[in-house]
């Protein structure tokens, strides 16, 4: 039996967090932390949780928690965890740390477009980015894993293929994005507020968005050089989801064929990746309240480039379900354990 706390369990992130590990036997729910609601119950808070948990919430004391648990998910903003995590609490329990404090590994990006101090850089060369497709087998042996961030993770797979075999030019890489309004998190906005999101579509963090450093990282790993992207995130009216339209200049003469032979090549042994059928087209409908991406690309000869489109629930892959994809890895169990539901439709 696996023992798991989740801070910030009264997120929209800590919220998938529990509703998925609730449906699991071989884990247990310990500690349910929330800054903001100590005290309360959990199903007061979270209603499809009533009478599936009784506890109450507890406050951020990862210390204590650390005695407790087996592993410990920090669905907080960004920043704290860094600031709370110690070597003697990592040599206790496994970390996996959803916000972005230890994704970049050079700590003055990080800086630089969060705007505030990493705490704790003596860890950052030690956390494994934790996508599971890329990195699967030092997650395994990992003590911290920094769980990416939902757009990087549906852009870096929609795009990977095409950069890891050197098929396009990395140079001219431009991610056109769309998000549910959940990726902005619980917290009351007046941006977020019905009146301001329902019948309306814009885009947001232009030229400046703060998941662009960590995709442009992972891009050049895979590339062997920097790469440096234009990225445009969009908010949509809608609850959960992100769909990836990318673009960039082939490099020589590629079919569509070849293209698509790429992408069965590095996902065709992958649970969580479907590479659709030949012209098909990814949609957030078809895969909401699953771990599951959907991806496809087609070839335009005509203006010498490539599309490459992804779609994937951002709760779910792009936050808490791969969250626990990372957990199986690191304690030894299969990597689609409690994650094989099927997306919800309609």
């Amino acid at each position: 039996m696996i023992k798991a706390g989740i801070i910030g369990s009264t997120g929209y992130a800590g919220g998938e967090l529990a509703r998925l590990l609730m449906q699991r036997e071989d884990v247990k729910v310990v500690w349910y932390g929330s800054k903001s609601y100590i005290g309360q119950k959990y199903a007061s808070i979270y209603q499809n949780m009533f009478r599936f948990v009784e506890d109450e919430c507890l406050e951020d004391n990862i210390e204590k928690l650390a005695d407790e648990a087996d592993v410990i998910f920090m669905a907080t903003p960004q920043g704290l965890c860094a600031s709370l995590l110690k070597e003697d609490i990592l040599k206790k329990c496994k970390i996996i740390d959803l916000s972005a404090d230890f994704r970049i590994k050079n700590v003055e990006v990080y800086e630089q477009w969060y705007k505030i101090t990493h705490a704790s850089p003596q860890f950052i060369s030690e956390a494994v980015y934790g996508l599971p497709e890329i990195n699967r087998e030092a997650v395994k042996k990992a003590r911290l894993v920094a769980n990416p961030g939902c757009y990087p993770t549906c852009s870096f797979l929609s795009i990977y293929p095409m950069v890891k075999e050197g098929l396009i030019d990395p140079s001219t890489i431009i991610i056109d994005a769309k998000s549910g309004t959940s990726g902005a998190g619980r917290g009351a906005k007046v941006d977020n507020l019905f009146c301001e999101v329902n019948e309306n579509m814009k885009a947001y963090g232009v030229a400046s968005h703060r998941h662009t450093p960590e995709i442009e990282e992972q891009l050049s790993y895979a590339a062997g050089i920097p790469v440096t992207i234009s990225f445009t995130p969009h908010l949509v009216p809608m609850n959960r989801g992100i769909l990836v339209t990318a673009y960039a200049s082939l490099n020589g003469n590629v079919s569509e064929d070849e293209a698509r032979a790429v992408y069965n090549k590095y996902y065709g042994n992958e649970y969580f990746v479907r590479v659709l059928d030949k012209n098909m087209v990814p949609q957030t409908r078809f895969v909401e309240g699953s771990n599951f991406v959907d991806v496809n690309v087609k070839v335009d000869p005509r203006t010498h480039r490539v599309i490459m489109m992804g779609a994937m629930d951002n709760l779910v892959k792009g936050a808490a379900g791969q969250a626990v994809q990372n957990m199986n890895l690191m304690f030894g169990l299969p990597e689609n354990e409690g994650l094989k539901q099927i997306p919800m439709f309609p």
